[in-house]
């Protein structure tokens, strides 16, 4: 194994860790619990988790996806979140710091920020909230390191911070039912990260699949009309890709309206 297969793979093992953590704000946060206590255990017996009980991923399976005391079904969402974040972690190293030559201060802002977009994703999918606790955080986080941020022009930034703002925020005047402020939060948070002009793609990229999978329930009777479907699962998604790809992305729907 060459030396940048190693530093990937250990880079996939702190993820895979990281990703506990990331499981913890997305159990605590949306109940208005501490992040920091009390120690991690199980919430239908209470019974403190062992240390050994912590590793990530093969606990679970060891455990057959049980709490070791009540037996009790531990959601399979745990070992989803700490795989996709190991993956995350390692897939982002190399595609920024390997493949594009970024420096550390940009593969590190966009770590962090996937971090972010996991936690939102998870959160909104299963409790239909975009928290201020997460939010309010990542705002003045990368508004802070855009101006240290060599790959994004600090004006750009401010310019898709405000655009991401108020594509939400003007429709939740217009319609307050139909577009919550969280929304209008976590696009002035992805713009900042983002930029112009590439936070139209996060957002078209959002809508388009958004309202293709809306049809998509609603043909197939999953959803009725009037039940809501959370968007910002579809903002967290749209946002790595345009982190990744924007600039194909925007290159390539250009190009089928030549002038």
């Amino acid at each position: 194994m060459t030396e940048t297969a190693l530093l990937i793979a250990i880079l996939a093992i702190v993820g895979v860790a990281l990703g506990s953590f990331l499981n913890l704000c997305i159990d605590r946060l949306p109940q208005g619990l501490s992040i920091v206590r009390p120690a991690s255990h199980c919430p239908s017996c209470l019974n403190r988790v062992a240390a050994f009980d912590l590793i990530p991923v093969l606990n679970y399976a060891w455990l057959q996806g049980r709490c070791r005391y009540c037996r009790t079904r531990i959601p399979a969402r745990l070992p989803i979140v700490e795989l996709l974040t190991g993956a995350s972690l390692a897939y982002l190293y190399w595609h920024f710091a390997l493949h594009m030559g970024s420096p550390a201060i940009v593969t590190t802002s966009v770590i962090i920020f996937a971090c972010f977009m996991i936690v939102v994703f998870f959160i909104d999918l299963d409790h239909k909230l975009i928290l201020n606790k997460v939010s309010y955080p990542g705002i003045v986080l990368f508004f802070i390191l855009a101006f240290f941020r060599p790959d994004l022009a600090l004006a750009d930034a401010l310019i898709g911070g405000a655009a991401g703002f108020a594509f939400f925020f003007i429709p939740f005047l217009v319609y307050p039912k139909g577009m919550g402020m969280g929304d209008a939060k976590l696009g002035l948070m992805m713009g900042l990260m983002i930029g112009f002009p590439y936070i139209f793609v996060a957002i078209i990229l959002a809508v388009v699949a958004g309202g293709l999978l809306a049809i998509a329930l609603l043909l197939l009777r999953i959803k009725k009309r009037r039940e809501a479907i959370p968007f910002g699962p579809f903002l967290a998604v749209a946002a790595m890709a345009a982190l990744l790809w924007g600039e194909n992305i925007a290159g390539w729907y250009l190009g089928l309206y030549p002038v």
